[in-house]
């Protein structure tokens, strides 16, 4: 019988992960963590459905790089909650994966170690130890859904999903958002284009079947029932912001066409702060007062906010690496954050009655 050589021609090899399963039985879901999940989800649904007339804030680091430092950031942000909890309901930002264009470090998951080794079966384990922490801490978290797989490991920690710009028109991901068990915003093309988000949120709203992978680690065939909580999330495009008062209205007006609700998210970041992570307590501010001035679909903000700010380059050296300090995009730093954060909650705390209406 003739073989042919003709499969796995440019892999070099499949290096065993843990199932989903196995990975739960080592860090299982604690109580604590499991009410956080629980509460937030609920939280965020009320919110999206208008039953609680908070803004929620999803802020936090570009990416996780440093558990560490991640859990300090954690414990302040856990603190700041409590202050300002009665106007704004804070989630803390927990991106795992970074999408590349070309190449660059791809995240916690996929390079723990920062040095090219790809040891992914330690990041998946680190991530899920980070997400238990931060939830037990009693505060939710929010993340961007870039591997189709990983949720299978993660997804009991988390409390709102982000799909990317580069990410939002593909099926595999608008699939993989009909069976998540979160609310799911979908942001705007990266050339500004609305239309690829409410085309996501349409598809992701209904039941799909597709291929994936089953707690036990088998190729399964998924059904899912559908995602009725996908909102858009406004990050600007093609250099250009797109969180001014026209750009919110025709992103509702897109909406209600298609017979969604209007519900938006403005993301302080990309191209709405155009990449200037020192623009984003302006981009806030100005959202903050188009609430204030009688806007109802506004419903959340993203900020990427860090210890310290900016953002370094990646060393040889790791000892050398700045403690609190992005290894992604650039941030502010957590005394602008508090400030953000505490002025939106003052400025909004008046209005929230008439905001239920």
């Amino acid at each position: 019988m003739t073989t042919f050589n003709v499969e796995n021609i440019n892999v070099t090899a499949f290096d065993p992960m843990p199932s989903p399963e196995d990975l739960h039985q080592r860090l299982p879901l604690s109580e604590a963590a499991g009410n956080t999940v629980t509460q937030g989800r609920e939280a965020l649904r009320n919110i999206l459905e208008r039953k609680d007339p908070r803004l929620f804030v999803v802020v936090g680091p570009c990416s996780i790089h440093d558990p560490v430092a991640g859990l300090d950031y954690a414990r302040r942000l856990r603190k700041l909650q409590d202050e300002v909890g009665d106007a704004l309901l804070l989630v803390m930002r927990v991106y795992f994966e970074k999408p590349r264009t070309t190449t660059g470090w791809k995240g916690y998951i996929n390079d723990p170690d920062m040095d090219d080794s790809f040891r992914v079966d330690e990041g998946m384990h680190k991530a899920r130890k980070f997400l238990l922490d931060v939830c037990e801490l009693g505060l939710a978290t929010g993340t961007e859904a870039l591997d189709p797989i990983s949720p299978q490991f993660l997804g009991d920690l988390i409390a709102w999903t982000a799909i990317g710009a580069r990410t939002t028109e593909s099926q595999t991901h608008r699939e993989m958002s009909s069976g998540l068990s979160t609310p799911v915003g979908f942001k705007n093309g990266t050339d500004g284009d609305v239309s690829i988000a409410i085309n996501a949120i349409l598809s992701a709203s209904h039941p799909h079947s597709f291929l994936g992978l089953n707690d036990q680690g088998r190729v399964a065939i998924v059904r899912t029932r559908g995602n009725r909580h996908g909102h858009v999330v406004l990050r600007g495009g093609d250099g250009r912001p797109n969180y001014d008062t026209v750009s919110v209205a025709m992103a509702e007006q897109a909406l209600t066409k298609a017979g969604l609700p209007a519900n938006i998210v403005v993301d302080c970041s990309h191209a709405n702060s155009y990449k200037n992570p020192a623009l984003q307590p302006l981009v806030m501010t100005d959202v903050v007062n188009q609430v204030r001035l009688g806007n109802r679909s506004l419903v959340g903000v993203m900020i990427e906010s860090n210890i310290v700010a900016g953002k370094q380059n990646i060393p040889a050296d790791l000892s050398q690496l700045k403690y609190g300090c992005s290894v992604t995009d650039g941030c502010v730093d957590w005394e602008t954050t508090e400030t953000m954060i505490r002025d939106a909650a003052k400025s909004l705390r008046p209005l929230l009655a008439e905001r239920l209406k």
